[in-house]
């Protein structure tokens, strides 16, 4: 019993986590449904009248109710996870990557998922908080919309149907992320 308590307490191997990916994907595929998270902020935007809007948000919500009990489930998982299935909270990063924090102005990194220098409740309201969330917010939600999907509908879901826009947008995740992370980042840290 001790040795199943402490496996659900770590995260989960590949070759645990892969094959139920694995199963979820060719359930969507069996029922003609494509997987995205993106998708339910359009459901509920349907849902609370904003097809009086806009003609993107004409359509039957109600077709994608399981997309939305998938995506409380992501959310409950999450929490119970998080709250009772999480020994420790620091985070394994390699030893350059801490180097390349510190030298940044991350005082701690590692010990936890977020940053007190950026998510600190004290941080909320300084320049760099609102440019991290309200700019951040403000490119995921374009950038959602205008590449038709998010980065787990493209990449689990477009890459295993084979879709050629689904790898362009793949391709455009890992360079965004990596100018952020090497060229933006490092500057909006000292700010």
């Amino acid at each position: 019993m001790e040795k199943a308590i402490a496996f659900i307490q770590q995260p989960w191997p590949w070759w645990v986590a892969g094959p139920l990916i694995t199963y979820v994907m060719f359930s969507l595929l069996y029922y003609g449904k494509g997987f995205g998270i993106s998708t339910n902020f359009k459901t509920v935007c349907c849902m609370l009248g904003s097809c009086k809007v806009s003609d993107f948000f004409c359509f039957n919500w109600r077709d994608q109710i399981w997309n939305l009990m998938f995506i409380l489930g992501v959310i409950l998982g999450g929490f119970i996870s998080a709250h009772w299935l999480t020994p420790d909270q620091s985070v394994a990063i390699s030893p350059a990557t801490i180097a390349d924090l510190k030298a940044i102005g991350i005082a701690n990194p590692g010990s936890s998922f977020l940053p007190e220098e950026i998510f600190a409740a004290e941080n909320v309201w300084t320049l760099r908080s609102l440019i991290f969330l309200l700019g951040g917010g403000f490119l995921v939600g374009f950038g959602t919309r205008y590449a038709n999907g998010c980065t787990s509908g493209h990449a689990i879901s477009g890459l295993s149907n084979l879709q050629y826009w689904s790898l362009i947008a793949v391709i455009g995740f890992f360079i965004g992320g990596l100018i952020m992370t090497h060229f933006i980042l490092p500057y909006l840290i000292k700010l």
